[in-house]
């Protein structure tokens, strides 16, 4: 089986901002969340009507916005194409590519054996990726609930971007779990965890360096490499309750 991928195109008032190549699965959530990591909304309900519309060549996410928030889509206007493995085309200055994102208030808190229970929790979840070997995935997980939520995707943005609309749809914010991520902790899945309200972003591989300075001025724990052996820990360590014999690894 075959991972697929197409044209998504995200409009808002019949105007398209952004053309993304994903996987055509969870297409309410994706517009949900993009417009919420991305800043064009600020919750659910200033989305005032989506409609998926499949076309020739893809599909389109047709939104229509209040004229107060028409006016942040139109400043955010993205003018290209952009590829399933970048999620900052159409970008037009340096400053916007590595902004900070607003702080991370949320001062929920996990020990080490949270943090196995929940990256144990990800791969046996991610069926699209068991049948491909080519998708990427974003989960939530509580240690009351276990993992509430897991959307998988070609690119690894598109799949937290789905990932936050899912929990939109649900009436909830990442503040009181942990972000689950099975790819490397690139900037801008920083970015768009902290816009969700996520104070721990945990995944299987490791951050680059701009991940981790964005994510220590967020204010946001970053851990990864997590593994069935352990994992490391970038930022903010006092969030994770450790064992007194952990060696910790600081970056």
């Amino acid at each position: 089986m075959l991972a697929e991928e197409a044209p998504v195109a995200l409009s808002y008032n019949r105007t398209t901002l952004a053309v993304m190549l994903a996987t055509p699965a969870d297409l309410e959530d994706f517009a949900v969340g993009f417009s919420l990591t991305e800043g064009i909304v600020g919750n659910l309900r200033e989305i005032e009507e989506l409609s998926v519309v499949p076309a020739a060549d893809g599909v389109e996410l047709r939104m229509w916005l209040g004229p107060e928030r028409a006016v942040v889509a139109d400043a955010r206007r993205r003018r290209f194409a952009g590829p399933g493995g970048c999620g900052l085309c159409g970008i037009e200055s340096l400053a916007e590519a590595v902004r900070v994102p607003p702080p991370v208030l949320a001062g929920a808190g996990f020990d080490a054996a949270e943090i196995a229970a929940a990256i144990a929790a990800l791969a046996p979840a991610q069926r699209m990726n068991a049948a491909t070997h080519a998708m990427h995935a974003a989960g939530f997980w509580t240690p009351s609930e276990g993992l509430v939520a897991l959307r998988e995707d070609v690119g690894r943005h598109n799949a937290i971007d789905k990932l936050a609309g899912a929990l939109a749809h649900a009436g909830r914010t990442a503040a009181g779990g942990i972000v689950l991520l099975s790819s490397r902790l690139s900037v801008e899945l920083v970015q768009k965890a902290a816009a969700i309200g996520a104070p721990v972003v945990v995944a299987v591989s490791a951050p680059t360096a701009l991940a981790v300075r964005v994510a220590e001025a967020a204010g946001l724990t970053l851990i990864g490499v997590a593994r069935g052996d352990g994992f490391e820990i970038f930022t903010h360590t006092q969030r994770i309750a450790l064992p007194a014999e952990t060696t910790q690894h600081v970056a």
